[in-house]
This record gives structure tokens, sequence and C-alpha cells, in this order.
């Protein structure tokens, strides 16, 4: 019987895997804190109290990114590049969800509406990144290697939604409703479309790499394929509602450090 426990196990026991793993995982979390950065740079002026909070997020992002470089580095294990079919936030901004990074390149303020198509989209994939990241720490928050990095990025994904609910909520008071459900909606078909692609492609790579025989990938392919019908069935629906989150303010302070990782 497959379990995810399991497949992960696997993946973490293999050196080439493993390796392609955490270089798939770095790159995702350098690229969002690029973009935070950038986002936090070009906040409209009557927004700029939110800048810190976007600051502190791409913080939070580089920190996971230098936590899967330490995992590799502690193995003897250098990062290797990501193949564009496993690349889920470009793949993501190549589908129009979020803001284009060549807008982001530029040095235009953005508009309320930008930071709103930002905060929909980060509320949609911190959706996707809290439940990973619950599954590990389910899996393997007494790992010896994994462990503490599992626990951490996993407090800061949480933290990363509750503030995504907390500042639309702000925005949806203030009027923008409409345009947040309808983004939010967007994003959220493509989020699960991308997600499949990208989780094929990964099981694929892993397979070629731990010679899985054809039934078992099979199998795998078989379970992603059923995850992808029931969220396009209704469970889509999780990644599109708003309620205050438990956490407050849970970006309202600097980043976290991670001496123990850095």
């Amino acid at each position: 019987m497959l379990s995810a426990r399991g497949v992960f196990e696997e993946i973490l026991d293999n050196d080439e895997s493993f390796r392609l793993f955490c270089s798939i995982a770095a790159s995702g979390e350098a690229q969002g804190g690029w973009e935070n950065r950038r986002i936090a740079a070009l906040v409209p002026a009557d927004e700029r109290a939110l800048a810190p909070k976007i600051a502190r997020h791409g913080a939070d992002e580089d920190k996971h990114g230098r936590i899967f470089h330490a995992l590799l580095k502690k193995r003897g294990l250098r990062p290797v590049e990501v193949p564009h079919e496993t690349d889920y936030t470009m793949l993501l901004e190549k589908h129009g969800i979020g803001l284009a990074h060549e807008q982001l390149k530029s040095d235009l303020p953005l508009t309320v509406r930008d930071v709103v198509t930002y905060l929909a989209h980060s509320r949609v994939t911190e959706q996707r990144a809290s439940e990973q990241m619950r599954l590990l720490l389910k899996n393997f928050a007494d790992h010896p290697d994994l462990g503490r990095a599992v626990r951490m990025i996993s407090n800061d994904e949480d933290n990363h939604l509750a503030y995504c609910h907390e500042e639309l909520l702000r925005f949806a008071a203030a009027g923008h409703g409409h345009t947040i459900q309808r983004t939010l909606r967007e994003c959220a078909l493509a989020e699960i479309r991308v997600h499949r692609d990208v989780s094929l492609a990964v099981m694929d790579r892993m397979g070629h790499i731990l010679a899985w025989p054809h039934t078992k990938r099979r199998v795998l392919a078989a379970g992603i394929h059923a995850v992808y019908a029931y969220e396009r069935m209704g469970g889509w629906r999780r990644m599109v509602s708003l309620k205050l989150p438990e956490r407050r303010d849970a970006l309202g302070g600097p980043a976290a450090p991670a001496p123990e990782f850095a």
C-alpha cells in the first residue's frame, strides 16, 4: 500500500532525488522572495503601511530557500537546475496568475488593484503551501535532519496564510469584495491545474531517479489525477473562502532568524 510517508521516505533516502526535491523547493522560495521584495518596493503611497508586511513575507521566503540549501549542504550535495515543467512559480506566472515579472522589474508604482491581485494570488498559493507543510509536519516533525526545517517553515506558511486572510478582508470592507472573489476564483482554478501538472512532472522525474516500476508510477499518477478531480469538482473552494484568522497581525514584526540553517 502506497503512502505519502513511504513515497517521501524513498525520495529523502536517495541523494539524487533529495537533491532534486530541495532544488525545486529552494528555487520556488527564492522566486517568491524576489517577487515580495519588488512588490514591497512598488506598493502605492496609500498602502505604504502594508510594505513592511510584504517585505517580511519575502524575507521568510528567502529564509526558506536558505534552509533548503543548508539541507543540501549538510548532505554534501549541490543544487541542480530545476526542470521547467516542475517550476510551479514560473508556470503560474505563465498562466497569468499574480503579477507579471516584467511589471515587477519596472519602477512604476503598483495600483491598489495590483495589491489586491497579489494578495488573492498569495491567499491561494499559501493555502497549498500550508497544507503541504502540514503533511510533512505530520510525518517528519521528529526527523533528525528534516524535522526542524519542517516545523519552522510550516509555522511561517501558516503566518502567511493568516496575513492574506486578514488583509483581503480589510480590502473587502473597503469595497473591493467583488474583485477579490473573482480574482480568487480565477487563481484557484488555474492553481489546481498547475499543481496537477507540476506534481505529475515531479513524480515522473522521481520515478526515473528511483527506478520505480511502471505499476507504481501509474498508481501515483492516478492519485494525482484523483486529487485534481476532487479539487475541480469543488475542493478549490477552500482556497477562496475568507475568515478572520486566529493569528492576528501575523507578519507585523521582523522575520524570525534561522541561525541553525543560515
